[in-house]
């Protein structure tokens, strides 16, 4: 497993401050990032968490998905390497 995670349905209010936080306590984050839309600069209700390693990762999928964080259930999984985007709309 790689220490990069997927978070779904992070609740919108949510900072990313508060989304470390949640993560630290399986284990030491090394970034935690919540999408925002361009346009508007709100969340997208997903983002991103990287543990100091793999086992940490594993941990935290473990422990924290499906848990509640600011009353929304979260989905924790391992990230999936971002697929090339055609720009050319």
């Amino acid at each position: 497993m790689a220490s990069k995670l997927f978070v779904g349905g992070i609740p919108w209010k949510t900072t990313e401050e508060e989304l470390r936080d949640f993560f630290a306590k399986v284990g030491q984050v090394i970034s935690a990032i919540i999408i925002k839309d361009r346009a508007t600069g709100k969340s997208k209700g997903f983002g991103f968490v990287e543990m100091s390693t793999p086992e940490e990762a594993k941990r935290a999928v473990e422990e924290l998905n499906g848990k509640e964080l600011n009353g929304r259930t979260i989905n924790v999984s391992e990230a999936r390497p971002m697929k090339p985007r055609d720009n050319h709309r």
